[in-house]
């Protein structure tokens, strides 16, 4: 959050610019492209024949506006694309928000404000989302360097600050959760059960931390890599598909914990001065029952994030979200397949005894593949040619796509297949 910044500064800044900084690019560029057709027309036409504007003959007045006005006509929509965020003053702003009887956020913003900057495609998105939910909800803002009284009036002392009035009392909640579309729409579907037309977006895998959750996930049974953001930052944004494509792959891997925290929001700022948190992103490591965190240093590829959670977590996953060839497979007991090949009766009980001891639930799937081998000599190709074959049928669960490749990989031991590439 920034703080006031010399109001001198402000002063020197003509107001028309401060209120363009705010609008829609596509409406900014409209409005700026006709106010220069228009200049360069009287222009050329003051070369042509010296003479004062206010002198220009009808006639030429109207040559001057027939020359642009298809170029206006053609701009006409982007000019009339009205913003859905309710521009507030002190004049209106007790007719919108305090006394409309309908909940409200209200961004109370500078123009010279980096943050709200960054904020504002965000919030643009925000309005647009509940342009059909208008006569339920108000999405506004407020210019509280222009209308210092309105930010006095709430308490503002830094920009953007962002506060939820209910419709009801005349005193606000601060917002303090992310500057994100999801954040934002969960919170106001919270507060006043009004639901935002959006499109519909497949449900993320990556855990949001703050810092009552964040206490809650790490140091327990998961490991837990945690990427510290802020909306605004650049790297990011081209970390976050990454992310979700990394939450994706370990979704079904119960010891490993994909999770974001945004650094920014109120509810986690003291979490991220806790961890350090100096720049953006910040990756960090939580090895399961640890609060103490190894840094991220390596590459941001899918491929090296995936790496890294195998090696640090005993994972066997593959960047696409499959399985590799050792996933499912039990070293101890491989080790038992390689020393009874082709002997397999002889090494049942072995086998067993070997297997009660471990909580690994393919465990016993050693067992089984001993005894049914030891009584079918054929049983490992039948039964991995069978399990091959529902594989590539496609159109399985992930938890069954991951149990029949682990079956599979467990079966190439007893085929000798240990150095064959996966079919998955």
């Amino acid at each position: 959050m920034q703080q006031r910044s010399n109001p001198k500064r402000i002063e020197r800044t003509p107001k028309r610019c401060q209120d363009l900084r705010h609008q829609p690019a596509a409406r900014i560029q409209a409005t700026l492209f006709v106010k220069l057709a228009l200049q360069l027309s009287y222009t050329l036409h003051l070369r042509q024949k010296p003479q004062s504007y206010f002198e220009a003959s009808k006639k030429t007045a109207i040559m001057l506006f027939k020359s642009i006005l298809p170029a206006a006509i053609a701009l006409l929509p982007a000019l009339a694309a009205a913003s859905n965020v309710i521009d507030l003053t002190p004049d209106n702003f007790d007719s919108v928000v305090l006394k409309s009887g309908k909940p409200a956020l209200v961004e109370f913003f500078a123009p010279w404000c980096g943050h709200c900057k960054n904020l504002a495609p965000v919030y643009e998105e925000l309005a647009d989302a509940y342009a059909s939910a208008s006569d339920k909800l108000v999405i506004a803002k407020v210019d509280a360097d222009n209308h210092k009284s309105l930010g006095k009036k709430f308490g503002v002392s830094g920009f953007p600050t962002l506060k939820w009035f209910d419709g009801k009392s005349d005193k606000p909640i601060d917002y303090e959760g992310g500057r994100d579309l999801e954040s934002f729409t969960k919170y106001i579907q919270e507060k006043s059960g009004v639901r935002p037309k959006v499109k519909a977006k497949l449900p993320s895998n990556i855990a949001m931390l703050d810092n009552a959750s964040f206490k809650e996930k790490v140091g327990k049974d998961q490991n837990v890599l945690v990427a510290f953001t802020a909306p605004w930052c650049g790297h990011c944004k081209n970390l976050a598909p990454i992310w979700e494509d990394l939450a994706n792959v370990f979704v079904n891997e119960p010891n490993v914990l994909v999770a974001k925290v945004d650094a920014e929001a109120e509810n986690s700022k003291a979490l991220a001065a806790e961890q350090s948190v100096t720049s953006y992103p910040t990756i960090k490591w939580f090895p399961k029952g640890s609060t103490q965190p190894l840094p991220y240093d390596g590459a941001r590829t899918i491929g090296d994030f995936v790496e890294f959670l195998n090696t640090n977590a005993g994972t066997h996953r593959t960047p696409d979200g499959g399985l590799d060839i050792t996933g499912g497979t039990i070293e101890a007991l491989d080790t038992l397949v390689a020393k009874f090949n082709g002997a397999w009766e002889s090494g049942n009980e072995e086998v067993k005894k070997a297997a009660e001891g471990l909580k690994d639930k393919y465990a016993q799937y050693y067992v089984k593949a001993f005894d049914k081998s030891s009584k079918n000599e054929g049983y490992a190709a039948k039964e991995f040619k069978r399990l091959q074959g529902l594989i590539a049928k496609g159109n399985l669960a992930p938890e069954k796509l991951d149990d029949l490749a682990s079956r599979s990989n467990i079966l190439r031991k007893f085929l000798g297949k240990e150095e064959e590439k996966s079919e998955l």
